[in-house]
């Protein structure tokens, strides 16, 4: 069992009976009263987020979760089939499960698949929980308007299409063909590779 005053970024907790990652938190300590931590909670299988105070005392279980190094191998449908790289085994992540960082999929990337251990009557199961993504990935132009002279007086921008489809905000210079580095956290622009 933990308390608030143990969270630490990333960890998963069981409250109100689902799972919850810890985006962020914060320990305050007010002039008058007693002191709490806010903390931001992300329902790992729901993907919406709880903003909660805590009270120090509060509990909760600490879930131990593995990551084991996948490939994705395509999406079907509104499903994404990722295969385990030592066993061979394969497991799918629905649309609303992979969110945001379907953007950045493309056949053949390795990723971490996040299980956790549910516990049974006898024994545990693993239970495929999330998809983690590298930090940077290295994606090809395959869409790019051509750059205006003169726009260069100001930090100018243009919109371009990757090959997995994501359209993302990047300097004049950038022309068809470019393999750019994107960052995931933000899925901003990083540099041309």
């Amino acid at each position: 069992m933990v308390t608030p005053n143990d969270f630490r970024t990333g960890m998963i907790v069981i409250f109100e009976n689902k799972l919850y990652k810890v985006v962020e938190f914060q320990h305050v300590k007010p002039g008058k009263g007693g002191a709490f931590v806010r903390a931001r909670l992300k329902d790992v299988r729901e993907g919406f987020v709880l903003d909660r105070t805590f009270r120090h005392h509060e509990t909760m279980e600490e879930v131990h979760v593995e990551e084991k190094p996948s490939q994705f191998l395509y999406k079907e449908g509104s499903n994404f089939l990722f295969m385990d790289k030592e066993t061979y085994d394969q497991v799918s992540f629905s649309e609303k499960q992979v969110g945001d960082q379907k953007k950045f999929l493309k056949e053949g990337m390795e990723v971490l698949v996040v299980y956790y251990t549910e516990k049974t009557d006898r024994a545990g199961t693993l239970v495929p929980l999330s998809i983690e993504m590298p930090n940077f990935v290295e994606l090809k132009v395959v869409e790019s308007p051509p750059g205006v002279k003169g726009d260069t007086v100001a930090l100018a921008l243009k919109e371009v299409t990757l090959e997995n489809g994501y359209r993302i905000s990047v300097p004049l210079f950038i022309k068809e063909g470019d393999v750019l580095k994107i960052n995931t956290a933000n899925g901003e622009y990083v540099e041309r590779v």
